[in-house]
């Protein structure tokens, strides 16, 4: 079976510098232009994305988890371990 991948050319802006490390990571892989190492970036970009996403979503679900009485009881315990510090 052969995969197809459809690709998009587009015009992007970035600093001079940037371009010029994306240009010498690409050289360094033996390629001459540097979409692959763009495209890559992007991937990790929105990978990371989502498991920010992700971790926000599961921190939310834990608001409400713990008592009033609780919560207090925590706070207490921080502080004195706080005031032992040094």
């Amino acid at each position: 079976m052969q995969v197809i991948i459809e690709a998009m050319r587009t015009t992007i802006e970035m600093k001079p510098e940037h371009r010029a490390r994306i240009l010498e990571l690409a050289a360094n892989r033996g390629e001459k232009g540097f979409s692959n190492v763009v495209a890559e970036a992007l991937e990790l970009y929105l990978e990371t994305q989502r498991g920010r996403a992700n971790a926000i979503r599961s921190a939310l679900a834990l608001k409400g988890s713990m008592s009033e009485t609780e919560a207090a009881g925590l706070s207490a315990q921080t502080r004195r371990i706080r005031e032992n510090w040094r």
